[in-house]
Parts: structure tokens; C-alpha cells; sequence
């Protein structure tokens, strides 16, 4: 599906480079130029099996994607890029290539996954350290079995704005680092000096149309304000300024502590009652990664600013949208906006927490809900700190960022507007608050024009069929899957088992013969591309089609015969159910193979005597479709998705038999908190006693901070408590008080 937007050249290239070509990508522009927008179109329009992530939680959920650290099960703490022993000295956990691969634990289900990726999307990049870039690379090289290769050979598409927040990193922690790293920014990673990326920038900015106020932000951005960009600025510093309720104003400060205060203080001011609407969590949902309040307070009058952009095509309001709370009423909403006379009814909305899987069967991968946090998309918004409104779009702002402690933090607060005339600065900007790190200055001159591009973009497409088309007659992964499913048999107590072995040997000898053969076509594939220009490609076809019918017949002679007979046999012993198992998911990739030849002999035959100047492409075409094959039924098992809920219920049925909150966690490898918060949530129902979280003594001690202040979060309370109170026992709490109050 082509992009519909045709006059932004660089979005459209970037689009071709990312489906049709292998090439790392660094996709850029300044605030507002459409980066979120072009993460949705892929994540929507492309054929590859990919997974997003982000460094931070927030940011993963609101990207639609999952953490770093859990798909590639990144350890906490610092990495260093050898296998030297590690410093003696050091106050916190760090990690070398031994040590990371010595203590990584992954799920075959999660190897797998990481080995069928095609294309990786880490977006939020600037806040992405070198080491942690680094980690990520030993780890897809050592399950992909690709060590020679970046990654492992998976495509990296890195998507963010290096002059906005830049990654967090200690001071002891760049002591032990700085001898590996130039800088902690992604682009110092070691695995980016072997594979330097395509770099784009996309230019058409969609936030701001004011030429003044653009030329102002670019000089701020590369860090050379002159002395008329500061005076400018400087004519906008009103620090009394005081604006009319009407007028929507929202503060842009660089503390927490400071937006909260402001917040707080004005929802005081307002008469009226206080409404508190609690979030609506289910399954597995980490509290760091909560995208809106959990416990929201409300009156009419108040400020808020929406948290997303409104679904469907009326689209009513965007991320950063404010607005007013016109009134309250049996748990309804109803906001007013600025110039319209029509209220909107506020609904609830809901992020979900995923995990990605990939779906044998369609072979694709999907996405797993693991747990939904569901509450009204909005937040008091008299104050907002900068770091949180990353990506958002305000008419009009105070901005308080005199004391702006990280680089980049006056471009990020000062880009949100759309213009100079709905800006106001409460503390004066000085040079030395617009800092922008020379390294990042100097990275970012790697940027390409669009001819450049173009040019790269038809070498990468050539490139990037050829290896496709190798890719669809390699037999390698097939081999790996068969060599792994033979080593198995050591641990295996099988009745027959050296007929197995006989079995089982018997393919890996017919596989290595197709491999021989597909190594001998492979060559054939560089000639035929060499030639090209010569015959438009129709040897190519001609010899693709002959390829495809020949590795047909060697896939149903060689292989699944053979093995549908060992099935046949098998299944007629005793205690050999899981065997079994494995064997019908030995014949699923099988036929998916067989599939996949057919598909692409389909397509060469129809163009061997054709004369197609896009027959190339149909080809490319179809070799990137799924292959989708029917698995025979399991011997033992049901395969059905837990539904909604279930993981609590789970949980709760074992707390029933007697299980200690500790022993669950262990048996379903879930933290001791996540089990806690399963349970409490049963508090409401009357099937779990608060006692059997929480002891009366802490107890006692939490609600009587909930007497004496009933709008303090979870977040709140705990740090009032102290460490000693887990946010499974507040929780508790909380549920056993809500409970008494129906």
C-alpha cells in the first residue's frame, strides 16, 4: 500500500527502503515532522515479521511495542563490550559477552520468535544507551545463530530525535564505560561501527508554519542562537504572567515536584466535589508502565490534556488536545473545548500490555495480550514537565525551563508549539540552558539527500531480492530445527528409541543432499542476476520454476513421507504423546517449505515466457507472502488462549489449594507482586480475605493514610511507608477499603 502523502519524498523512500531492502535505518526529524505517524504505517502496512520496542515502558505502551529489556531479557545494570574480568570495584551490577550469554534465560518459544524477526524497530533511539545496544547485539547474533552478522542479521530500523532526551546514565557508570564508548549515545555502540545506517531525516514538519519560529527552533537545535534568536526570545519572558482560565494555558516546567504543585493548587481553587476515577487493570500490567494516571482526580472546571489521539474519523481530539471539564455526573465525563459549543462525553480507554509470538501456522508473528490498563484518556494539565511532553502539541504554553538540567530539554519544551503567539516564558532562557551535545551535532551531518537515497534504495532492491530468493531455497534453517530435534534424544526415554535415531538420521542424510543442491542453485542465482540486463531476467524465471518443482518432489519424497510414516508408526506405542507432538511440528515447517516452493513456482512459471518489466517484482511479490499451513491435530493439550482474567483466576486457584504468593510466582514465573496483585483483586468479591496479603498490622497502618487522605495513589502511600510495604499490600488495602465502602 503506497503512502498517500506524495509531497514528502523522504517518507515515501523511507518506506521503500524499509520493505525493500536489508539496510539499517536511522529515521529522524525535528519535532512534528511525522515519526510516529510513519512507526503506525509500518507497523500497519508491512509484510515482515517484526517486533517494536523501546527503552522505557510508557514508552513501549504508547508505541504499541514491548520493553528492550523484556524481549531480549536485557539484565539490569551496565554492559561491557568484551570478555575481560570485570571490574572488582564497582557499586552495581555489571555484565561482559560471558556473562550476559552464560546467564540468559530463554523460553524455546521466545529463541524462536527472536530467530523468525525480520525486521526489529526500536523507537525513542535518543534515549537508548551504546551498551544496551551493544547487549542486544551479542544476544540476536548468539540465538540466531548469525555471529559473523550484526544483529544476526535482522533488520534495525532506529526511530527518534537525538536532540531531544538523550539516554540516562551515571556517573560511575560512564567511569567503568568511557574506556569502550566514545559516548553513552546509540550511535557509539560498537555493532554501529560494523553496520552504519541509512540516515534519513524527514523534513516536512506538519507541527509549525510560522518561518520565524522555525528558524529559531532550528538554531536551538544545532546549538547556534544568535544574538536576535535570543533577544526574540527574551521579548516573550513575562515571568507575572497570569492567563484568563478561558484561555487554556498549560506550564512546561523541567521538575515533577513542580507540575505536581501546580496541579494540586489548582484543582484546590476550584468549588465543586472532588471526583476520583480508579483505573481498570487486568492480567499483567507493571505499574512503571502505567500511560495515565491510575487514580484520576477530578472537578468541573478543571484543566486536562488528552493522553492519545482519538480513534475512528471523526478524530475529535490528539495527544496534548486541552480541554475543560464542563461537568460530572454519574460516573460521565463531559469536556469543552475552546470555540465549539458541543460537549464531548468522555469513554474510557485502553492500552494493552502485549507479548509477542509467533504463530506457527500463519507464519507471522502476533500479539499476545497479556494484561490492559483502562481509564479516561486525560490528565490534569495546568502543568506538564517536559521530559512528559515528548511528542505532544500545544496552541499555547508557559514555559518555566530556566533551570533546564539535560540537553535538548528547552528545543523539546520550546518545539511543542505551533507558534510564537501562543508562547510565554516564566523564567528568561539563557545561552547556557540551550545545550546541544557537539557528538550528536556531528553524527547528524551523516544525513542523505533524496537522490542519494533513490540511488541506494534501486542498488538495495536488487540486493535484497537476490538474498530473498537464496533465503527461499536455503535448507540451513530447516537443518537447524532437525539437528536440534536429534540432539534431543539424549534426554529423551523413548520405548523404540534407536528406530527414532535411525529415523530422524535417515532425514538430517536427505536434507544435507537438498542442501547440496540448493548450494549449486544459489551460485546460479549470482550469474543469472549478473546477466540480467541481457535477457530480462527470463533465464532467472526459467531456472527458478525448474528449481521450485525439483525441491517439491525431494520435500514429499525425501522428507514428509518419510516422516508421516515414523508418525504413523509411533503413534501406536505407549507414553509417546509429546514425541509425537514434536513430530507434527517437525511436519508443519515441512509443509510450510513445500508451500513456499509452490507459491514461487506459481509466480516464475507465469513469467518464464513472459515478457514483464515488473516481473521482478511480482517475483519479490510472491516471496514475501505468509505461509499459511493447517497443523494436524496435537496429541495431547489445549492450544485455546487463556481468556481475559483467566491469568488471575490461575492464580487464585492455587492460593485455593494452599500455595504460598511465593511458590505461585516461582511455578508461573510471574513476579511475587504481579501474584499479589492477582489476589487483591478478588478482595472486592469477598474470595480472598485482605488478611491473607497483607498483615493487620500494616494493615491498620495503610488505611489510616487512606482516612486522613483518600486521593493519594498507590505510588504515594508507599513512599510515605517506606520500602517495607510492597504495592501488592497498599493494593490490598486499597480493595478491602473500596470494598467497605459499597
Amino acid at each position: 500500500m503506497p503512502y498517500s502523502d506524495d509531497s514528502n519524498i523522504l517518507f515515501s523512500l523511507a518506506i521503500e527502503l524499509v520493505n525493500h531492502s536489508s539496510r539499517h535505518i536511522f529515521l529522524t526529524g525535528k519535532a512534528g515532522t511525522g515519526k510516529t505517524t510513519f512507526l503506525r504505517y509500518i507497523k500497519e502496512n508491512s509484510f515482515k515479521k517484526m517486533a517494536i520496542v523501546a527503552p522505557t515502558g510508557v514508552a513501549a505502551i504508547n508505541a504499541g511495542g514491548v520493553t528492550m529489556h523484556s524481549l531480549f531479557q536485557l539484565p539490569m545494570g551496565s554492559f561491557i563490550p568484551t570478555s575481560k574480568h570485570l571490574p572488582d570495584d564497582f557499586n552495581g551490577p555489571i555484565h561482559n559477552r560471558h556473562t550476559l550469554l552464560k546467564n540468559l534465560r530463554l523460553s524455546e518459544d521466545k529463541r524462536e520468535l527472536l530467530r523468525e524477526l525480520d525486521l526489529i524497530i526500536i523507537d525513542e533511539i535518543s534515549m537508548v544507551r551504546a551498551d544496551m545496544l551493544d547487549a542486544t547485539d551479542i544476544i540476536l547474533r548468539h540465538v540466531r545463530r548469525q555471529h559473523l552478522l550484526p544483529f544476526g542479521g535482522v533488520q534495525m530500523l532506529y526511530i527518534g530525535d537525538l536532540f531531544q532526551l538523550p539516554p540516562v546514565i551515571k556517573n560511575a557508570e560512564w567511569e567503568i564505560l568511557k574506556d569502550h564508548y566514545r559516548s553513552p549515545f546509540f550511535f557509539d555502540a560498537q555493532v554501529m561501527q560494523q553496520s552504519v545506517p541509512v540516515h534519513i531525516e524527514l523534513k516536512h514538519i506538519y507541527r509549525q508554519s510560522d518561518d520565524k519560529f522555525i528558524n529559531i527552533l532550528n538554531n536551538v537545535r544545532n546549538n547556534c542562537c544568535t544574538r536576535d534568536d535570543l533577544l526574540h526570545l527574551h521579548q516573550l519572558y513575562k515571568p507575572g504572567f497570569s492567563p484568563a482560565k478561558e484561555e487554556n494555558f498549560i506550564t512546561l516546567t523541567t521538575h515533577n515536584d513542580k507540575a505536581d504543585i501546580i496541579n494540586r493548587q489548582e484543582l484546590k481553587k476550584l468549588a465543586g466535589e472532588l471526583f476520583v476515577f480508579e483505573a481498570i487493570i487486568t492480567g499483567e500490567f507493571s505499574e512503571r508502565s502505567y500511560p495515565a494516571e491510575e487514580i484520576l482526580h477530578l472537578k468541573e472546571g478543571a484543566q486536562i490534556m488528552f493522553l492519545r489521539n482519538d480513534r475512528g474519523e471523526a478524530r475529535r481530539y490528539f495527544n496534548g488536545k486541552i480541554g475543560i471539564i464542563k461537568k460530572i455526573e454519574k460516573n460521565e465525563i463531559w469536556v469543552a473545548f475552546p470555540g465549539q459549543e458541543e460537549l464531548l462525553k468522555l469513554e474510557r480507554e485502553t492500552w494493552e500490555n502485549i507479548r509477542y509470538h509467533y504463530d506457527k501456522e500463519k507464519d507471522r508473528i502476533s500479539e499476545e495480550e497479556m494484561g490492559t490498563f483502562s481509564q479516561f484518556p486525560i490528565r490534569l494539565a495546568w502543568a506538564i514537565t517536559i521530559h512528559k511532553s515528548q511528542g505532544l502539541t500545544f496552541e499555547k504554553a508557559i514555559i518555566d525551563a530556566g533551570q533546564a538540567f539535560a540537553p535538548g530539554q528547552v528545543y523539546v519544551a520550546l518545539s511543542r508549539l505551533t507558534g510564537l503567539q501562543g508562547l510565554i516564558l516564566r523564567s528568561p532562557i539563557h545561552a547556557s540552558a540551550i545545550r546541544t551535545d557537539e557528538r550528536i551535532i556531528e553524527f547528524t551531518r551523516n544525513e542523505l539527500p533524496h537522490d542519494i537515497l533513490q540511488a541506494i534504495l534501486q542498488k538495495e532492491k536488487l540486493v535484497y531480492i537476490k538474498q530473498t530468493l537464496m533465503q527461499a531455497f536455503s535448507w540451513e534453517k530447516t537443518k537447524d530445527i532437525l539437528e536440534q530435534h536429534s540432539n534431543d534424544f539424549e534426554h529423551r526415554q523413548l520405548p523404540h528409541k534407536q528406530d527414532c535415531i535411525e529415523q530422524s538420521s535417515l532425514l538430517s542424510v536427505n536434507l544435507n543432499e537438498m542442501q547440496d543442491v540448493s548450494i549449486k542453485f544459489q551460485k546460479q542465482i549470482e550469474t543469472y542476476f549478473e546477466q540480467a540486463e541481457k535477457n530480462g531476467f527470463q533465464s532467472l524465471f526459467s531456472r527458478t520454476h525448474a528449481a521450485s518443482d525439483y525441491f517439491i518432489k525431494a520435500t514429499d519424497e525425501k522428507l514428509l513421507k518419510i516422516l508421516q510414516l515414523h508418525i504413523d508408526d509411533t503413534k501406536q506405542k505407549q507414553k509417546v504423546k509429546k514425541y509425537v507432538n514434536e513430530l507434527l511440528n517437525l511436519k508443519l515447517h515441512f509443509e510450510r517449505r513445500r508451500k513456499q516452493l509452490q507459491q514461487i513456482k506459481a509466480m516464475a512459471e507465469s513469467l518464464q515466457y513472459a515478457n514483464d518489466e515488473n516481473g521482478l517484482e511480482k517475483l519479490m511479490n510472491a516471496l514475501q507472502q505468509p505461509v499459511v499451513v493447517v497443523a494436524a491435530t496435537k496429541e495431547t493439550g489445549n492450544n485455546k488462549r487463556q481468556e481475559k482474567g483467566e491469568t488471575q483466576r490461575i492464580s487464585l486457584r492455587l492460593f485455593k489449594q494452599g500455595k504460598t504468593i511465593a511458590e505461585i510466582a516461582k511455578e508461573r514465573n510471574l513476579a511475587y507482586t504481579t501474584i499479589e496483585g492477582h489476589l487483591a483483586g478478588f478482595i472486592s468479591s469477598g474470595e480472598i480475605d485482605v488478611l491473607d496479603i497483607v498483615t493487620e498490622i500494616k494493615l491498620q497502618k495503610i488505611l489510616e493514610i487512606l482516612d486522613s487522605a483518600a486521593t493519594l495513589t498507590s505510588s504515594e502511600i508507599r513512599r510515605q511507608l517506606g520500602d517495607n510495604f510492597s504495592y501488592g499490600e497498599i493494593k490490598a488495602a486499597m480493595k478491602y477499603r473500596e470494598k467497605e465502602r459499597i
